[in-house]
């Protein structure tokens, strides 16, 4: 019985003392299909190319972006451009699907403040 717990408590130590995993960096994500699409509709958003933007958002949330984070930042994005094309409920739905995703989801007060989304994410997330 001694050998048994001698031999449990040497493995337990050994488990504890491995090192930490290494973080996760850009470009261990940047070649999975899911954030890879992800990326280049963050790209697309920020060149104005809206349309593409969008089905890229929507082709990154389809392929599973492993990230809540990540997820959220699409569904936002999503609700930016439903909301600049006068799409407010579509925009809506983003902004709760964006939550749903991600709990702690929010706005900066910027974002926030911005006449045309602000007061739909207000709808979501009230103050």
């Amino acid at each position: 019985m001694w050998l048994a717990l001698a031999s449990a408590a040497c493995l337990f130590f050994v488990a504890c003392a491995q090192p930490p995993a290494a973080p996760v960096g850009l470009l261990d994500v940047s070649g999975r299909p899911a954030e890879k699409a992800l990326l280049d509709g963050l790209k697309a958003y920020d060149d104005a190319q809206y349309e593409s933007a969008e089905r890229l958002f929507r082709q990154a949330l389809a392929l599973g972006l492993a990230s809540v984070k990540d997820r959220a930042e699409a569904h936002k994005r999503l609700a930016f451009i439903h909301c600049a094309a006068g799409r407010l409920d579509p925009c809506e739905a983003e902004f709760r699907a964006a939550r749903q995703a991600d709990p702690t989801f929010a706005l900066d007060r910027a974002e926030a403040g911005h006449p045309v989304w602000g007061p739909v994410y207000r709808k979501v997330v009230p103050n």
